[in-house]
């Protein structure tokens, strides 16, 4: 009986783990402005990359996120060039904070 060889570690983490935690990292408009001023957002490698990341939509693997709405439609947004484009812009991406921010505190009941 063949064994199956152990999943790689890259600095002690799983790939599935890693992309899991890059995944949520997209949820944080901050962190979309500080990549698009990076000029990621623009290359096509890039891009491809948080095409293959469209498999946490599954839910298989949405179950492992923390905040799976904000996150899901975070990375189907960036399928988009243009939102990649106006990320740039600090207008959007404070919108989309305060967006998050009042999702974020439960409606009071009476």
């Amino acid at each position: 009986m063949a064994s199956i060889p152990p999943e790689p570690q890259y600095a002690g983490f799983t790939r599935f783990e890693l992309e899991l935690e890059f995944v949520q990292c997209l949820a944080n408009p901050a962190y979309l402005n500080y990549l698009a001023q990076q000029k990621m957002l623009d290359k096509p490698e890039f891009v491809a990359y948080l095409g293959y990341l469209q498999y946490f939509k599954d839910p298989k693997y949405a179950k492992y996120l923390h905040h799976p709405g904000p996150t899901l439609r975070t990375l189907e947004l960036l399928q988009q060039e243009r939102f990649r484009q106006e990320i740039l812009t600090p207008n959007l991406m404070n919108v989309m904070t305060i967006e998050g921010m009042r999702n974020a505190v439960p409606d009071k009941k009476d």
